[in-house]
């Protein structure tokens, strides 16, 4: 009895440092294809690079941190930078809180030919949104609120809809999508998931985060944990409805609890192509 109660205690305290110490300090570069209907060949291998739910200011989240996911961003050499939301976070247990500007300095060192777009989460807005969008444009980073803008890639025009948060602001599904011509190569960014079901529908690829991979990610607890009207459904990874397609990144960071397990931090690097040529 002794011998399996000191062996459980042992499972137990290797479990707690994995989660706690190990698997939040990991940071993975993943590479992933994607097919998208009616994609323009001239666009064939457009690599957008996702970042996502940093939460700066968790305890494994710091203003160096963030410096080293931008470095490994740079590293994976994207055409295009998608910032997804939640770059700041002072609420996480144990935080030490960074300020936005530092965490936008940081930001605005990321090298990308077609830019850096990004929209804010909702942990933004509960603290000081306007501060952190201000922040992110003084470092020449375009911030997406209800509004479009293109990019040229080659000869051929990108649109990029950004879409206000869904839990603290008021996402407008209409007015940016109808400044994009109806058959433009169309590229959304959502913090909040949710919204994939609610966007027009057309050939278009949706990126988001928010749900961190569920953060604890065990059956029936990542149903239950995973912040979605949905369940795990959004929780990370591809999904599709129609012609529509969506990744959600797991993100860097961690919000309420600085935990991880089975949700490893990631970094996305995603090659587009047309629907039927990733082979």
């Amino acid at each position: 009895m002794k011998r399996a109660l000191m062996s459980a205690a042992a499972a137990a305290g290797a479990a707690a440092l994995w989660t706690t110490v190990v698997e939040p300090r990991r940071l993975r570069v993943r590479e992933v294809r994607v097919e998208v209907a009616h994609w323009p060949a001239e666009l064939a291998d457009l690599r957008i690079a996702l970042i996502s739910d940093l939460h700066a200011g968790a305890p494994h989240v710091t203003e160096k941190r963030v410096g080293k996911v931008v470095e490994a961003v740079n590293a994976a050499r994207p055409d295009l930078v998608a910032l997804l939301g939640d770059y700041i976070d002072p609420d996480v247990a144990l935080a030490d809180p960074v300020e936005p500007e530092a965490v936008a300095r940081r930001l605005g060192e990321l090298e990308a030919p077609l830019g850096s777009f990004a929209v804010l989460g909702n942990h933004d807005w509960k603290n000081d949104g306007e501060r952190v969008r201000h922040a992110l444009r003084e470092q020449l980073i375009d911030v997406l609120e209800n509004d479009a803008a293109s990019v040229d890639f080659g000869g051929q025009v990108v649109w990029i809809v950004g879409l206000a948060d869904a839990s603290t602001r008021e996402p407008d599904l209409d007015t940016p999508f109808s400044m994009v011509p109806a058959s433009a190569p169309l590229v959304v960014l959502s913090h909040d998931p949710d919204l994939f079901p609610k966007l027009p529908d057309r050939p278009l690829l949706a990126l988001a985060g928010h749900t961190h991979g569920a953060q604890v990610n065990i059956p029936v607890v990542r149903e239950r944990v995973t912040p979605s009207r949905y369940g795990d459904r959004f929780a990370g990874g591809l999904a599709r409805e129609g012609e529509r397609v969506m990744y959600v990144s797991r993100g860097i960071g961690t919000s309420t609890y600085p935990i991880r397990f089975r949700a490893a931090p990631e970094v996305v690097m995603l090659t587009v192509r047309m629907a039927g040529s990733a082979r």
